[in-house]
């Protein structure tokens, strides 16, 4: 039996975080060869004088958006641009055959006046934003499996749904109580230089932001509302770590029968995720720290109940950059393709 031929990839926004993530994690992947890198500031420049330390595996340069180039090229491109910018590519690539993996806001969104109050971009592919999948897998793997084009999750929300579906699924919760404690590193806000985000800023300091106004609510709101089958308002609210990579987000809830007892909620965790390899369940009593996720596509899930005030809590730890981004990405990837979904993907961590 020949060699399998691998699937020619293209990544736009290759120079960013996600970019850089894509890239590692797509060069060590057995099904595909990354033949195309674009951008725009950096056009023109080798990948290895971006990024030095991979300048012995990488012998590609940034190339212009040249949609007829990338389409002649490529089967699968994914998408690491800023919000706004994704819609204006997207219908073109699609036309021209290509699988396409968006990974900012642009196609998270069924309602496309949802997404323009939140992003100040007013929309006209409502054609195309109808095709597009939710791409978070553990909720949506069959419509990843049929679709050509998935908006990616935001790392926010992945982290907080992943906590939070077994719940709304089962009716466990009243939804209106429900509140996200959120914590990012700073590799969440990109790699462009903002003040909040340099070290003698962030380095021993911690704090919340964008209290009662960040744009990944409504993306939260959206899919818990499909999961508990009507109109779900959460309170969401992120905090700046001191540190660069993972997530750590603490949700709490309080339960529709109090008699329900950490047991209880663990043995439905396990069970609606028992066909999802990178979803770890933690024995009780075991808590998710962020740094056991670092590198990996795995979210790490620890799980208690409060008799005191009849609440659930649920931690989740993913890296922001991997399960909250770019390995996510490459998840759903593998399922568009038919392939074994954790193929190419990290699950051994950078520990300590």
């Amino acid at each position: 039996m020949g060699e399998l031929e691998k699937i020619p990839v293209g990544i736009i926004g290759a120079s960013g975080y996600g970019g850089i993530q894509l890239v590692r994690i797509l060069l060590e992947h057995p099904n595909v060869d990354i033949v195309y890198l674009g951008g725009s500031g950096s056009v023109g420049k080798p990948y290895g004088d971006l990024y030095p330390h991979l300048a012995h595996c990488v012998n590609l340069s940034i190339e212009p958006i040249d949609i007829d180039l990338i389409t002649s090229r490529c089967r699968v491109v994914f998408l690491g641009l800023p919000n706004g910018l994704a819609c204006e590519l997207v219908p073109q690539l699609l036309r021209k055959g290509c699988k396409v993996l968006d990974l900012s806001a642009d196609y998270r969104f069924r309602n496309l006046g949802t997404y323009s109050a939140w992003y100040n971009k007013d929309r006209t592919d409502h054609e195309t934003a109808i095709q597009s999948v939710y791409g978070l897998p553990e909720l949506y793997q069959e419509e990843i499996k049929s679709t050509s084009l998935v908006g990616c999750p935001g790392c926010y929300p992945t982290a907080s749904l992943m906590a939070l579906s077994p719940l709304l699924k089962q009716g466990l919760i009243l939804p209106e109580t429900a509140i996200i404690d959120a914590k990012s590193g700073t590799s969440g806000g990109g790699r462009q230089a903002k003040t909040p985000l340099l070290l003698a800023e962030a380095e021993g300091s911690f704090m919340a932001y964008e209290v009662a106004s960040h744009r990944h609510t409504p993306e939260i709101e959206q899919i818990c509302s499909d999961l508990a089958g009507y109109e779900v308002k959460v309170q969401f609210t992120p905090h700046l770590l001191p540190m660069v990579r993972g997530i750590l987000v603490t949700v709490y809830a309080s339960l529709r029968d109090p008699g329900l007892v950490r047991d209880d909620i663990l043995t439905i965790y396990s069970a609606f995720y028992r066909s999802f390899p990178f979803v770890k369940i933690l024995p009780h009593g075991v808590y998710p720290q962020t740094k056991w996720a670092w590198g990996t596509n795995l979210c790490y899930i620890g799980v208690e109940t409060d008799p005191h005030t009849d609440r659930v809590i649920v931690m989740s730890a993913i890296d922001n950059l991997v399960k909250g981004q770019a390995g996510q990405a490459v998840q759903c990837l593998n399922l568009m393709m038919g392939w074994d979904q954790t193929l190419g993907l990290p699950r051994l961590c950078f520990y300590p």
